[in-house]
């Protein structure tokens, strides 16, 4: 394939994906996010890989433009790998949110490709179950079937896969559009 072959391709799969997005799911976001700020509680971002380096942008946004508390567990490389050396990679997450007193005012946003299941992302799937255990929202931006995160999400994103190759670019790229685009909504629309 002609390289200008490839960029139409990936630019008409972009568009396949916007047509396709939940408006809906992105609004209930939006208000669970204008929910915690107004409830001063916090927003914590989990992600693996590349996701984990849009969990940590995120947080810079979050913040700084959206003004709610926010935070990534994978911000701190040496809690993450000392927790993955003396506890395991499975609870790394969750740990972490004990130690943060996760509650009922606070919210779980994940990204993830494929959301985690009983064999991936344990780390998330253990990290979900205690904050659906504490009473925090979750919202999720995922791909492929949602997997864990899609079904105990209060708002879930799902990024449609419109190709196999391109499964994890779509998915990662997305993210970061759709967590600008809830950032610069709060407090600037009426989401009722």
């Amino acid at each position: 394939m002609k390289k200008r072959e490839y960029i139409d391709l990936y630019l008409e799969e972009t568009e396949k994906i916007i047509e396709a997005l939940d408006r809906e799911a992105i609004e209930r976001a939006v208000s669970i996010l204008e929910q915690v700020k107004g409830e001063q509680g916090r927003l914590f971002i989990l992600g693996v890989g590349g996701s984990a380096a849009n969990a940590s942008h995120a947080v810079n946004d979050f913040r700084k433009i959206g003004g709610i508390e926010t935070y990534a567990p994978t911000d701190n490389v040496s809690e993450l790998t000392a927790r993955t050396n003396d506890e395991g990679w499975e609870t790394t997450f969750s740990e972490w949110l004990k130690i943060s007193r996760i509650c009922g005012r606070d919210a779980l946003m994940v990204f993830s490709v494929g959301g985690g299941s009983e064999t991936t992302s344990l780390n998330i799937v253990n990290a979900l179950k205690l904050g659906k255990e504490k009473g925090a929202k979750i919202i999720s931006v995922v791909s492929r079937d949602g997997g864990y995160s899609r079904q105990v999400s209060d708002a879930c994103v799902l990024v449609p896969v419109v190709s196999r190759e391109r499964i994890t670019p779509h998915a990662e790229g997305w993210q970061g559009i759709i967590w600008h685009l809830m950032v610069n909504a709060l407090g600037k629309t009426d989401c009722q």
